[in-house]
């Protein structure tokens, strides 16, 4: 490889924005990575659009389904972090197959789980490939960027949250009409996806490995304007920041179906799709929210996107079933739009860390998302599933945090 390739290489990797980048997007790996995350976020998202036919196949209550999303979850949470410090160390590019394969032998379980029990050891795998993929894949995606790290998390991210919305489709067309063992046609997916990423693992062992290895410890030397203190503040307040969405979220992903179904009475099939037009657009916020934030400055599009769903979110619980459908889309995809953003300004607060930074974000979120889930299906049993929500309206409120995020690209100039 060239000194000159080397070195743009080097500038991607370390996030450092003050210098243009020269080195073109590879949108062939973008597009890649982002089918593979497609592929994974569909698998993860059939666990919770399942969750009607576990109910009642299994004789479940909300407690236990909360629970099943906190074991999930905190399985997705856990290892994200130490797999991101692990891999900043010691690059391992064939981490992302593996992660897959975990998800395979989830899928097997939970097609066949008899009881409880066996559901829980399920979405234990799933969770489990989660932690090993996401942080390596985020990382491939940064790296593929060309210097346009909004668009490629953007790309990257869309990709799973279009598999989180196609989630609630499979479970309405296939898995709600053939039951419980019909998830096993779904091991398919996986598989294809392990396929796709054996390329960008070998396109990442090729250009990557030394790169971001240099990339990790010339990164322990750079000079920023930002004191300590002041990076633990600011990682408190993003961490503070994805609890709100993440909290928010878990209500929709784990309860939105019974909600529409107890408050207007839709059958299951139907409650899915509307479920599938929320996750749509989360798929559309991500989208847009990643190159805006290119043009505007990441910190712009966190303050809008978490604060501005508020007014919707306050209306939700009031209205009729058209407009709960048009507020909901409203709130996932203005809540999605910070997604991008958040991942990119913690690689740039923290540069040469893009795997820690990944998996500690990705891993809170999962691990949050998970203990909402479990603490609002005990809410739902004890009061309502529309009070679920009525108390969730208040969470945007915390996106006044964002106030308080230093303006990065100031720093960096």
């Amino acid at each position: 490889m060239s000194k000159m390739a080397t070195d743009t290489l080097q500038t991607t990797a370390l996030g450092n924005s003050a210098r243009p980048a020269t080195e073109k997007t590879a949108f062939a790996i973008l597009g890649a990575i982002s089918i593979s995350h497609l592929l994974h976020d569909m698998i993860q998202s059939l666990v919770q659009a399942t969750y009607p036919v576990l109910k009642a196949e299994l004789a479940l209550d909300f407690s236990q389904i909360g629970l099943i999303t906190l074991v999930f979850q905190i399985a997705a949470s856990i290892l994200q972090p130490l797999v991101g410090l692990y891999t900043d160390h010691r690059p391992r590019p064939y981490s992302l197959v593996i992660g897959l394969g975990f998800a395979l032998v989830g899928l097997f379980v939970l097609a066949f789980a008899g009881n409880y029990w066996a559901v829980l050891v399920a979405v234990t795998f799933i969770g489990m490939g989660s932690s090993i993929f996401h942080p390596e894949a985020s990382r491939v995606a940064r790296m593929a960027s060309g210097g346009r790290l909004g668009l490629a998390q953007s790309l990257f991210q869309v990709g799973g949250n279009g598999g989180s919305a196609i989630g609630p489709l499979v479970a309405a067309f296939i898995i709600v009409p053939y039951g419980q063992k019909s998830i096993a046609w779904f091991a398919g997916a996986a598989f294809v996806a392990m396929l796709v990423l054996l390329p960008v693992a070998r396109w990442y062992g090729q250009h990557g490995v030394k790169i971001v290895t240099r990339s990790y410890r010339a990164a322990a030397g750079i000079g920023r304007d930002i004191t300590r203190s002041e990076i633990t503040r600011t990682l408190a307040i993003l961490l503070a920041l994805i609890f709100s969405k993440a909290f928010y979220q878990a209500a929709f992903y784990s309860y939105y179906a019974f909600y529409l179904m107890d408050r207007f009475g839709l059958p299951a099939e139907t409650a899915q799709l509307y479920l599938f037009v929320f996750m749509a657009s989360v798929a559309g916020g991500v989208i847009v929210g990643g190159p805006i934030g290119d043009k505007i400055g990441r910190k712009a599009v966190i303050w809008v996107s978490i604060l501005g769903a508020l007014p919707f979110a306050l209306a939700m619980p009031h209205v009729d079933l058209m407009w709960t459908a048009i507020l909901s889309s409203i709130i996932g995809f203005v809540m999605a739009s910070a997604t991008s953003a958040i991942f990119v300004y913690g690689q740039e607060l923290l540069p040469g860390k893009v795997g820690t930074v990944a998996g500690l974000f990705s891993g809170v979120a999962f691990g949050l998302g998970g203990l909402g889930a479990a603490v609002l299906g005990v809410l739902a049993d004890h009061t309502s599933i529309t009070f679920v929500y009525q108390v969730c309206a208040f969470l945007p409120l915390l996106g006044l945090l964002a106030a308080f995020l230093p303006d990065l690209r100031k720093a960096a100039a």
